[in-house]
């Protein structure tokens, strides 16, 4: 059996993510090119940016073949919070505890930067994925029809704070 393990980038990284997101939600709410090249471009352009004392990057590894992902993007921390992005895992390991530890590592390494509030943006009809957030301590704070990612949904905006609320 071959090993599964937390990790960070391996070659094809960035492609298998854009991959997962691109098959899920086209086969769940029907996104399609414009979402995939989306999530294909913005975690190329964050990977090459990525600083390890600002921005965290986690996989779950099954050898070299990423089967989840998770990061966040202290680029802009201090003026609108860390921002958790690129949440996935592959369908064969669902339900086996990996999305809690990838988000854990994720939470924690905010606790560490001492990031005052993290936030992220999804869209209504996540459940399993908010139970997750919500665990985390993330609370909704903002929601509406938006077309972030190429199709109409209800979005939602979450965020984490550590010490006093910030108000959105």
């Amino acid at each position: 059996m071959m090993r599964v393990e937390i990790g960070g980038y391996v070659p094809g990284a960035i492609g298998r993510i854009a991959e997962m997101h691109a098959e899920y939600y086209h086969r769940h709410w029907g996104f399609g090119l414009f979402f995939e090249a989306k999530v294909a471009t913005e975690v190329a352009e964050f990977l090459c940016r990525f600083e390890k004392e600002r921005d965290g990057f986690w996989t779950v590894l099954r050898g070299e073949r990423v089967e989840g992902a998770i990061a966040i993007d202290g680029l802009e921390a201090a003026t609108k919070g860390a921002h958790l992005r690129w949440f996935i895992i592959s369908p064969d390991f669902r339900e086996q505890g990996w999305g809690r530890r990838l988000l854990g590592e994720a939470v924690s390494f905010c606790d560490r930067q001492a990031y005052r509030r993290t936030v992220l943006w999804t869209f209504a009809g996540l459940d399993t994925a908010r139970h997750l957030y919500e665990a985390s301590g993330f609370r909704l704070v903002s929601q509406g029809e938006g077309e972030q990612w190429g199709a109409r949904v209800f979005e939602q905006r979450f965020e984490r704070n550590r010490g006093p609320a910030t108000p959105v």
